[in-house]
This record gives C-alpha cells, sequence and structure tokens, in this order.
C-alpha cells in the first residue's frame, strides 16, 4: 500500500477536554505538486469551488471557545473532498458549478486509488482516533463538520446566511436552528442550502452516526466570514449557540 502524503491531516487541540471534536474538511486550497493544478488557473484554484473559505478561521475560533480539538484538511477538496466516499464521482469531481476540473476528467480507477490511499484514509483513520480516545475515556464527544458556501451560486444569490445539516438524527441541528434563531439575527434554516440527499453528510453518517453521537454539520455564507475579524465575530456568536444548543438536547433527554 502506498505511504499517505505528508501531512494530509491536522490535528490542533488533540487533548482538547471540552464535549465537541470539529472537523474542516474543505480548510484548504492547497494543490501540492503530485497532483498539480488539475488544469485549473489562479483564479479558479482561489474560489470556492476549491475549498470552503473562511471555515478554518472560523472552525479555529470555535476551537478556542469550546475547549474542542479541530481535525482540518491540508489539500484542496479537488484533489478529494474528504466529506465524500470513495465511490462518489463529487469525491474528485469533473465539474463543479460552473466549472469544469480538466484535471479530474478522465481518471483511471488506479488514480482515484492512489488520491483516496493518499488523502481520505489518512483523514478518516484520525478522526476515528480522536473519537475513539475519547469514547475510551467514557466521553460522548459531539461531532460538528464546519462548512462555507458562497452567497452566489449558478448565478442566483442565496438568501439563506447559516445553515445546519443533520444526518438520521436532527436532534442537536434542531436545537441549533432553535438557539440561533433566539440568539442571532441570522437567517438561519435547517438543511439549507444542502441536505443529506445532496450527499453533504459523509463525515456524519461515517464517523457518528454509527456510534450514536450527537453532531451535525455547519454551513455559513462565505461573505459572512471573509476575514478574521468576521471570523472571531462568528466564532464568539456560533459557540454561545452550540453549548446552549447541546444543553437543550442533554435536558430533553434527561427528562424524557
Amino acid at each position: 500500500m502506498e505511504e499517505p502524503t505528508e501531512g494530509a491531516v491536522v490535528i490542533e487541540g488533540g487533548a482538547a477536554a471540552g464535549p465537541f471534536v470539529l472537523v474542516c474538511e474543505h480548510a484548504a486550497n492547497a494543490f501540492p505538486a503530485r497532483w498539480g493544478d488539475l488544469g485549473l488557473g489562479p483564479a479558479e484554484r482561489a474560489a470556492h469551488i476549491a475549498w470552503d473559505p473562511g471555515a478554518l478561521g472560523l472552525a479555529r475560533g470555535l476551537a478556542a471557545r469550546l475547549q474542542a480539538p479541530l481535525i482540518h484538511a491540508t489539500t484542496s477538496r479537488l484533489i478529494y473532498d474528504l466529506n465524500r466516499p470513495p465511490q462518489s464521482q463529487g469525491a474528485m469531481a469533473a465539474r463543479s458549478e460552473i466549472y469544469t476540473i480538466p484535471g479530474n476528467a478522465t481518471l483511471s480507477p488506479e488514480a482515484r486509488l492512489e488520491r483516496t490511499r493518499a488523502l481520505y484514509l489518512p483523514f478518516h483513520a484520525a478522526l476515528r482516533g480522536l473519537i475513539a480516545e475519547r469514547l475510551a475515556l467514557g466521553q460522548n464527544p459531539v461531532v460538528i463538520t464546519i462548512h462555507s458556501f458562497t452567497p452566489i451560486w449558478h448565478g442566483e444569490p442565496r438568501a439563506v446566511e447559516f445553515g445546519i445539516i443533520h444526518d438520521a438524527d436532527p436532534a442537536l441541528a434542531r436545537a441549533i436552528l432553535t438557539e440561533a434563531q433566539t440568539q442571532t439575527s441570522l437567517d438561519a434554516r435547517l438543511n439549507e442550502p444542502y441536505s443529506a440527499a445532496d450527499e453533504v453528510t459523509h463525515t456524519l453518517a461515517l464517523q457518528a452516526t454509527p456510534m450514536g453521537l450527537r453532531n451535525a454539520m455547519l454551513e455559513i455564507r462565505n461573505d459572512l466570514i471573509a476575514d478574521e475579524t468576521a471570523q472571531e465575530a462568528m466564532a464568539a456568536c456560533l459557540a454561545s449557540v452550540l453549548r446552549a444548543a447541546l444543553a437543550r438536547v442533554s435536558a430533553t433527554e434527561e427528562a424524557g
């Protein structure tokens, strides 16, 4: 088996003691020389198709406030989208929104396997290990994946500002929605601009659902987290929302 790419995954604050485990699968838009630029120019490699702008800064702000470990990718989602399973065409997409990805157009099965071994397997093994360590300590970590989305999609503006997406268990996502609507002025919606039907909950389905762990996917419109100041402000806002949502779900379960 081929050795993983050095630095394919980063864990920050692995010993942090808070209840949340934060995941940022689309944190970077790096194109290592091993795979080249996939035929894309600088503007395309900087665009939202290549990563989730602002998501890593937001995730780091949340990690600091929630005392949470953060695991994130170091390579562009166009080389391998870590929130997609290996059999998905979206894992190494030949087209994203209005953009064609030439370097993904004619990938052989062997090339797909090589990227899977180099990026997908080490990332999800590291996340599984992070979760397993907490389970061994008698904890039930809450898995939160953090993403951003473009305000314009196929030429159409999106009004939603904060989307909360769930996999099989909607309880935490609904609690986050309630707290966001109570505590903030954000246009917050459940299962927008994506839902599990768009195969965006792979990480949750793989890592959290089988263990019965509370989980949710957060989507922030990227114009709201365009710089460090905005990311810090959003992190402060959403940290309060997440704490209250977890308390709400825990109280409901205890009452039941």
